[in-house]
């Protein structure tokens, strides 16, 4: 930890799973979280997925001392679900899997996942262990350019369990979409949730089990 802190303010290189790298300045570091300005942009990023960290090598040439952070903190010491915890109506991007983001809002926070509204996914429910960075957007701006109307001002109506595992378990019966449809294999009917092992048939009538640790978002398609 200490050694973070003796970064903060200076530029750095980071890389985070699935081979992506960004650079910036380290604003603050906590024991699960770091964040990083670049191009105008706060970047939040759980530290589960840095790959690793290290001063950059190009010249020293640091931005302007960037405006206060977005998500403000109740505490000095940042962490991940206190970013998540402030970050509850305003809106933000999120990177999760695949090769898009999602734009849209935390609405509620559980023990390993948080339910997110979007909307062009409605309400999607993600894990905790998979967020690799959240970016706010800036003040005023709403994702698509949408009149706020278009954004539900309550929670979701799908009753809400306490873990992740819980909630894929509550919703069997339904059409479920896993990872966001990154694959015709986890698009389906959820029949059975057993052992973290979920039985899904898919368009084609076959039946599938996936692991449920390996799957990182699911929401039910048209489903607010």
């Amino acid at each position: 930890m200490e050694q973070l802190l003796q970064l903060i303010g200076k530029n750095i290189d980071v890389e985070i799973s699935g081979k992506s790298f960004y650079q910036g300045v380290l604003i603050d570091a906590g024991l699960d979280i770091i964040v990083i300005y670049q191009e105008q942009e706060f970047i939040y990023i759980p530290l589960v997925h840095v790959q690793h960290i290290e001063q950059s090598s190009l010249p020293e040439d640091l931005p302007e001392q960037p405006p206060d952070v977005p998500i403000h903190f109740q505490t000095d010491n940042i962490s991940y679900r206190k970013v998540l915890d402030n970050a509850k109506g305003k809106f933000i991007e999120i990177y999760v899997t695949g090769n898009k983001s999602i734009h849209g809002y935390v609405t509620s926070i559980m023990n390993d996942y948080f339910v997110f509204y979007s909307p062009v996914y409605n309400t999607i429910f993600v894990s905790l262990d998979h967020v690799k960075w959240i970016i706010p957007s800036p003040p005023h701006l709403t994702p698509y350019s949408l009149a706020n109307q278009h954004f539900p001002v309550n929670p979701t109506s799908i009753p809400l369990s306490r873990t992740f595992e819980q909630q894929c378990k509550r919703l069997e019966g339904n059409l479920v979409v896993f990872d966001l449809g990154d694959h015709p294999n986890k698009i389906g009917l959820l029949v059975k949730m057993e052992s973290s092992m979920l039985k899904l048939v898919t368009a084609n009538g076959k039946s599938r089990l996936l692991n449920l640790r390996h799957l990182k978002t699911f929401h039910l398609p048209g489903v607010s």
